[in-house]
């Protein structure tokens, strides 16, 4: 909202940060860098203060000078000693400022310091009486002048809506969204550092596609105004990092980002990050194996973050307590979804929509079997799976890319790895006939009646791509953001994804 629509006490207080600035002038309310006021490159982190200080009795005062930095969180005026908290990326520090050891110019203009404003200083570190580590300062500057207040002390940012909309407040004023930045960077780092380890080379593939392949879901579309050509943003990483393989790679991978044009839940964001991996003479076996890796070695690089021992491979998801130690339990869609109907379930030869119907799961007449049979294991058993679970071997005609299954080719080698109800993982032993391909492409066309845009599409580059001939291989997806939701047990995606998709503030035309 623009200052000129405050009103009431909102408009008193940004009139009075406008009036600081005035007394202050701009040059020193926002400084070029810290070397210009405080002749520093960089400050000194408060982690390492509280590290190198922690056992530090009270009322002591050391020989260590530093300079810090960090936005203003707290004030206390005691007259002639004045307390002000700062916050940086480490966490909070309090400064503390006597009238008898500053310039009493420099002291009287510590009151133009708001809420909010980022500043730095140079002292000594020591401990109160209270046994407070602090940094008793000689020498301050303002770096940074905050024209709007921060979220009141106490009650802070708590709509949901505006945590999302305004992450940056809500990241001044809250751990909580730091710790799932962290989490997310040292999972990142760690899927680098196990894939790397194995020999995998990492791939960027375009975003922009001609032809959004790789999975059945609804693409975003775009225009490209040079190519004069409507484009897809890809749903998939998938069939690029084949192409690649094609080349001769053997092992590849791509972190990045995946867009789907489709609705906003708890696990569910049209806009997610993505781990693929291919390897070259592997099989789902395979990524079975190097799944399991990912999410322990994931967990254990977590896990300090969120305040979990480092080798504790025991979590907590909505309330409910799950064991990530491998080996990981092993299921299939067929034998599972059998047993929990009372009867074999086939895709050829069952009654499979007289089960449905019976079982009240809802189903589209115009589905085959293969995708009632997915639906019903989706309705009656994915919910309940909680301990890490590999559902394997899904019907042939939900599943596109896979390879038929070595020992009953009307399903395929498929597995979803489920953890706590959330789908984390998708794999295949990968499907390299190009003519099966074909086939497998024109009955996607053939259901696209039905179900539209969340079919696989045809990819006539993809296909000539494979008839070069693509070797044996293992190939899985996981999704970064649920993978976080199972390690910090975070309420929703859209608390893991910094900034989520928002309507305009007042609705869409606003």
């Amino acid at each position: 909202m623009p200052e000129s629509d405050a009103t009431g006490r909102e408009a008193e207080v940004l009139a009075a940060r406008r009036a600081s600035l005035e007394r202050l002038g701009r040059d020193q309310a926002f400084a070029l860098d810290l070397r210009s006021v405080l002749e520093v490159g960089e400050p000194t982190p408060t982690g390492r203060i509280r590290t190198e200080h922690a056992d530090l009795a009270p009322d002591t005062t050391t020989a260590e000078r530093v300079i810090v930095a960090g936005r203003v969180v707290l004030k206390r005026d005691m007259g002639k000693l004045k307390f002000t908290t700062i916050r940086d990326r480490d966490g909070d520090l309090q400064l503390v400022f006597a009238k008898a050891a500053i310039p009493e110019d420099r002291f009287t203009l510590l009151d133009e310091v708001d809420l909010g404003d980022i500043i730095g200083a140079e002292g000594v570190v020591g401990t109160t009486r209270r046994g407070e580590l602090s940094v008793f300062v000689d020498r301050w500057a303002m770096l940074t002048k905050a024209l709007r207040p921060l979220p009141e002390k106490w009650h802070g940012l708590q709509d949901p809506d505006l945590q999302q909309r305004r992450r940056y407040l809500h990241l001044i004023a809250d751990d909580t969204p730091r710790r799932y930045v962290a989490a997310r960077a040292a999972t990142l780092k760690t899927m680098r550092r196990v894939l790397d380890d194995r020999g995998f080379v990492e791939f960027e593939g375009p975003i922009l596609q001609s032809v959004a392949g790789g999975a059945n879901a609804r693409p975003f579309t775009t225009h490209h105004r040079a190519l004069d050509v409507d484009m897809k943003l890809r749903i998939s990483l998938e069939l690029y990092l084949k192409r690649m393989l094609i080349g001769g790679l053997e092992r590849v991978y791509e972190l990045g980002r995946t867009f789907r044009n489709e609705g906003i839940d708890r696990d569910h964001n049209p806009e997610f990050t993505m781990l693929e991996a291919y390897q070259a003479y592997g099989d789902y076996h395979t990524m079975m194996e190097l799944s399991e890796a990912l999410v322990v070695e994931c967990c254990r690089a977590v896990n300090p973050i969120v305040g979990r021992e480092p080798d504790d491979l025991t979590v907590t998801l909505r309330g409910r307590t799950i064991d990530l130690h491998p080996p990981f339990r092993r299921i299939t869609i067929r034998g599972s979804v059998s047993e929990a109907v009372g009867e074999d379930v086939s895709v050829e030869g069952s009654d499979v929509v007289g089960i449905a119907e019976r079982m009240q799961v809802p189903f589209d007449e115009a589905w085959g079997p293969g995708k009632i049979v997915q639906e019903l294991f989706e309705k009656l058993i994915e919910p309940g799976i909680v301990e890490p679970t590999f559902v394997c071997d899904f019907p042939r005609e939900v599943s596109p890319l896979a390879r038929p299954h070595r020992d009953d080719p009307s399903y395929t080698e498929h597995f979803d790895l489920v953890i706590g109800g959330v789908e984390l993982v998708t794999a295949f032993s990968e499907l390299t006939d190009p003519d099966e391909q074909r086939s497998r492409f024109e009955r996607q066309q053939q259901m696209k009646e039905v179900f539209g845009d969340e079919v696989h599409p045809m990819d006539e580059e993809f296909l000539r791509a494979l008839e070069h001939g693509m070797p044996p291989a293992g190939g899985l997806g996981m999704g970064v953001d649920r993978l976080l939701l199972v390690l910090t047990d975070a309420p929703s995606l859209r608390d893991l994804i910094m900034f989520p998709s928002q309507r305009p503030p007042g609705g869409a035309d606003a």
